[in-house]
């Protein structure tokens, strides 16, 4: 018994040495590879920085008091040393260092056995190793340490990701977003301790018979009506701010400014609807090179439209995107807003939000002079995808008058030549057809 103990212990004692060579093994080669990708990026910044040199800055589009970086310039970041250390700590990294970790533990365990054996074996008189008190005081320990976990998750990474919305109904949508944190946390910490706090009270002992416990009525009602009451208050909390949200009276809609956002593989088309505040229809059998998005122009409304590069929407004033589809599903997705809704091929969706803070206040207060907002595509599209995304920026009311007057109108003189071609080929078949059906009757 004793001489197989002991062939235990070298067995284990061996695939610890292994895993340990292992991973020495690996984090040498991880950092070698991260000193070539110095290298290489070493490399890379020396050329983006002569490129630099050569080419000018581009001007901004609007003021440069509150578009206080060029445009585009946090896409192009400047050359910065970067930390490669952590990039050879993958997931098998953890992995091993967690194997190596049940080994330790493993012989640890055996070791502590094989001395009681000894002691057994040898007549010696005194405390012997408990395993289940020693599990016990492990689940205390990790008891611990996740509660330090929650604490962490607050502290530091709960800042970290989430900010201070953009949109008035974002301020709604966070305060459901907290109340549901709060009571989740609350249920996550009471019954991690319940658990672990039971687990280490009635551990195994050989002084104590477990006692059958099959069933409790009360019990049964407790975490049976809670939760319900909990679920229910969760849902119609949810339900109710997303019907004032997506509710919106005619009236308010009248007083927003309409934009029309059309997704395709793999950018976003934009479509402002002009003085008349009113876009034009759209027709998929009328889109041609020059007529991306088969603007009907027969339509009056549709002369006044403007096409812009990137979304310029002014402070204070709700604003009502029409959302649709030219090829797939896509999702219009503003995260600084609190937006989402998807963009649906043939039936148009609608969003209507107020922006409450302008690009340069919420830069302040992210104390990051580059930050701009951001239109995302939030379904995976296709091979593209990274790349639907469009700049988006809150100005003052004055400063959004002045770039809207910039903004060319989508009907111009190649939209207007196109129809006119249109026309006389049309009227030139009509007249065809009108001779032969001539020639035919006589």
């Amino acid at each position: 018994m004793r001489l197989r103990e002991i062939l235990n212990i070298r067995i284990a004692s061996s695939v610890l040495m292994i895993c340990a060579l292992t991973v020495s093994q690996g984090t040498v080669t991880a950092q070698t590879q991260d000193t070539t990708v110095s290298s290489i990026t070493a490399v890379g910044d020396t050329a983006a920085t002569s490129a630099n040199q050569v080419s000018p800055s581009s001007v901004p589009l609007i003021s440069t008091a509150v578009d206080t970086v060029a445009r585009y310039k946090n896409m192009q970041p400047a050359s910065a040393e970067v930390d490669y250390s952590a990039a050879y700590k993958s997931g098998a990294y953890y992995l091993l260092l967690f194997v190596l970790l049940c080994v330790f533990y493993a012989v640890i365990v055996k070791v502590a056995e094989v001395y009681s054996l000894s002691k057994d074996i040898q007549g010696r008189k005194g405390p012997k190793f408990d395993l289940r008190k020693f599990q016990g005081a492990l689940f205390i320990i990790f008891l611990l340490l996740g509660l330090y976990g929650v604490y962490w998750s607050y502290a530091v990474q709960g800042p970290m990701s989430m900010h201070e919305s953009a949109s008035e109904h974002g301020l709604d949508i966070d305060f459901m977003f907290n109340v549901t944190l709060v009571i989740t946390t609350i249920v996550f910490i009471l019954t991690h301790i319940a658990l672990f706090g039971f687990s280490y009270q009635y551990r195994g002992s050989k002084e104590r018979k477990a006692y059958f416990y099959p069933h409790n009525n009360a019990l049964e009602r407790i975490w049976t009506i809670v939760p319900a009451i909990a679920l229910t208050v969760l849902v119609l909390l949810g339900f109710f701010t997303w019907r004032n949200i997506t509710n919106v009276s005619e009236e308010d809609q009248k007083k927003a400014i309409n934009i029309e956002v059309v997704g395709e593989q793999f950018k976003w088309n934009l479509r402002y609807s002009g003085q008349d505040n009113s876009i034009g229809k759209r027709n998929y059998k009328l889109t041609t090179p020059t007529n991306g998005l088969g603007i009907d122009f027969k339509d009056q409304k549709s002369w006044d439209d403007q096409l812009v590069g990137e979304i310029v929407i002014p402070v204070g004033k709700p604003v009502r995107f029409t959302i649709g589809s030219k090829d797939i599903l896509h999702s219009f997705y503003l995260p600084d807003f609190r937006v989402q809704i998807n963009a649906v091929p043939g039936m148009p969706t609608y969003f209507q939000f107020t922006p409450r803070l302008t690009t340069a206040q919420m830069r302040e207060k992210r104390n990051n002079p580059a930050y701009d907002y951001v239109l995302l595509c939030a379904k995976i599209c296709g091979s593209g995808h990274y790349n639907m995304q469009s700049k988006v920026t809150v100005v003052s009311q004055a400063e959004y008058a002045v770039w809207l007057a910039k903004q060319p109108l989508y009907y111009n003189d190649d939209v207007k030549k196109e129809l006119q071609l249109a026309e006389q080929k049309s009227a030139e078949e009509s007249k065809k057809i009108a001779l032969n059906t001539n020639t035919i009757i006589k």
